[in-house]
This record gives structure tokens, sequence and C-alpha cells, in this order.
């Protein structure tokens, strides 16, 4: 297989899970109580990460937050929007990277996921505290527990659940996928 097709695979797959990041929010906005908190965007952030390699998972969680708040002006694009999109972005490089350097076992996809979730949160709380004080809020540490971890439990679950089956389903559906 030649590199080009290679190519035009992943940005093929990297718009479909761009498209996704647009679509899913409305999907799961008509749950009034757990809707954001299932993290819709993140799915297919992840996925992307998994599947394409790291620097279209990277260019994907990036640019999400910026071209939602664009086409139908959420998330909020400060200091949520901004934050979503480093915290996005660290979810899909840190997966991918894990993902390509672990062997390629069904835990390895466990261990590269929850690896990219808490580095995310992680860089999530950084950005969002250099946001705070850029525009003379307060981000405390229980802020930073709440938004990262107990108002997440939801999604947290979720894509503990749906991802490493998705991932597993689409390398046997596709084969070139694990070639990535």
């Amino acid at each position: 297989m030649s590199k080009g097709k290679l190519d035009v695979r992943m940005l093929v797959t990297s718009a479909i899970c761009l498209a996704l990041c647009m679509v899913l929010p409305f999907l799961t906005g008509q749950i009034p109580q757990i809707g954001s908190a299932l993290s819709p965007m993140h799915i297919p952030v992840l996925l992307c990460g998994f599947l394409c390699g790291p620097a279209y998972a990277a260019v994907v969680g990036l640019i999400a937050p910026l071209l939602r708040f664009a086409l139908f002006g959420m998330p909020p694009i400060f200091p949520t929007g901004v934050a979503m999109c480093f915290e996005l972005a660290a979810y899909g490089l840190i997966s991918s990277v894990l993902y390509r350097r672990l062997p390629r076992r069904r835990s390895s996809i466990y261990i590269a996921l929850i690896a990219a979730m808490l580095g995310g949160r992680v860089v999530w709380g950084v950005v969002r505290v250099i946001l705070s004080g850029v525009s003379g809020s307060a981000f405390t540490w229980a802020a930073f527990m709440s938004g990262a971890f107990i108002n997440a439990v939801p999604g947290i679950i979720v894509h503990i659940v749906l991802i490493p089956v998705i991932v597993m389903a689409l390398e046997r559906a596709l084969p070139w996928l694990k070639q990535a």
C-alpha cells in the first residue's frame, strides 16, 4: 500500500471523527441531567487517537471545540472552549502515542485510554489555571476536581466501556487500521 493511500484514509477517518464531534453533542444534549457529563466530543477524539495517529488526533482535538463554537455557538469559547481545545488535543495525542508504543493487546487499549483521560484532564486543569489568571477569576483545587473527575464520572464510565469495544471492532473490520 502506498503512503498516499494511507494518508487519504487517515484524513478521511479524521474528518469522520471531527464530524462526530459536531453531531454527538446534539444526541447527548437530549438527556437533561447528564448530557454534557457524557463528554460526547471526547469520544471521537479518543477514537481518532487510536485509529489515525498522533498528528491527526491532536489536530482533530484542537479544532473540534473551535469549529463547534463557530458553527453552533457551543461550547462557550472562553474559558470552556479554549480549555477543551487543549484537553482534547492531549487526549488524541496521548492515546495515539501510547497505543502505538504498547504491545498490541486488548489491555493496551485500556492503558492508553485511561492515561489519555488522566493526562487530558491535567492539561485542562493547567489551561484553566492559566486562563483564570488572565481573566482574574479564581480556579480552585475543588473546581478542578469537580470539573475533571466528580462531574465527569458518567463520561468516564461511557468512555471506558464504549471506546475499547469500538476500537477492537473497527480494527477487526478494517485491517488497514492496524498498520496505522
